[in-house]
């Protein structure tokens, strides 16, 4: 796949068949939509595009929107277009002047002047353009002078994406992990940076490496400890992940996200872990010591070694 972030540089696409929307998650409804604008653009010979908005319109239009909370972030987001084969992202950075574009000015000096499509396809309630006054009838008004095909994705489609983004973000915030990658179609995951803790883990036979997401918005499952998948460097592990402000620790701390690696020694301060969620396991609580906190982690690496397919002796 393909990927510009620049609109005075894109290239000229062969039979372009474009798709717009945030895609946020790239759950089986956004899936159905991506076969098909690959099935439209394979019967012509074409290429599909999908054209997606950083930042998120919705921070753009409602500043300081604190209540939105992503499935993924934008580099989250391209693996997974990548993933199930789109042939083109553009990531259209967007700001007040671009929302206050007319329509006719989206069309004409937007998608026909940077993309030349041959087919659009879009949703029957897709609105763009300053006051979202554009619209799919508004499209097709200009189909045979920019010589392009609208192509509607049905009402019952745009219902089932909208219906499965609601359900797999309150699955994920009830921390039902398996319920959403049945929406998804995959695990969810997280991106992040290792950063230096209080490396307690380490003294109680547990060494976790502390993950600081960049995106603010990014949605993370509630407090508890999960069995996780962890890619570094392409190379996949198992482990543990908790999330929490470490109750039985007698500090006064923010929330964490650490996890803990199973069969690893490597030193990667400073480098980027993707995990993918595979299990809930238990909530967060609070021990009365160091060592009934040690006893637990061994009990809760036992059942994530169980969930994970590996039942090989601790």
């Amino acid at each position: 796949m393909r990927i510009y972030r620049d609109l005075d540089n894109l290239p000229h696409f062969k039979n372009a068949v474009l798709t717009i929307g945030s895609f946020d998650g790239v759950h089986i409804g956004h899936q159905q939509i991506i076969k098909q604008i690959n099935d439209l653009a394979r019967s012509i010979n074409g290429e599909s595009v999908l054209i997606t908005f950083h930042p998120h319109p919705r921070l753009i239009v409602t500043p300081n929107n604190n209540d939105l909370k992503l499935l993924n972030t934008l580099d989250e987001k391209a693996a997974l277009l990548e993933q199930y084969g789109v042939d083109v992202l553009v990531v259209v950075p967007f700001s007040k002047a671009f929302a206050n574009q007319s329509p006719d000015e989206y069309i004409q000096q937007f998608l026909v002047a940077h993309f030349h499509p041959q087919i659009i396809a879009i949703g029957y309630d897709h609105k763009f353009g300053k006051n979202r006054m554009g619209d799919i009838s508004y499209l097709r008004k200009f189909e045979t002078a920019y010589q392009y095909q609208v192509v509607e994705i049905s009402k019952q489609e745009v219902a089932d994406i909208a219906v499965s983004s609601t359900k797999v973000r309150k699955a994920l915030l009830a921390g039902d992990v398996a319920r959403a990658k049945r929406l998804l179609g995959h695990n969810f995951s997280l991106e992040g940076k290792v950063v230096k803790g209080l490396q307690i883990g380490a003294t109680i036979g547990f060494p976790t490496a502390n993950i600081e997401v960049s995106d603010a918005h990014k949605l993370v499952p509630p407090e508890g400890i999960y069995a996780v998948s962890i890619y570094h460097n392409a190379t996949q592990y198992q482990g543990m992940l908790y999330i929490g402000n470490r109750p039985t620790i007698d500090h006064d701390l923010k929330q964490t996200i650490e996890v803990n690696i199973f069969d690893f020694d490597q030193m990667i301060y400073d480098q980027n872990l993707t995990i993918e969620f595979v299990e809930y396991l238990r909530g967060d609580a609070k021990f009365d010591t160091l060592d009934g906190l040690k006893f637990q982690l061994k009990k809760d690496k036992e059942a994530a070694l169980q969930v994970l397919g590996n039942r090989e002796k601790i």
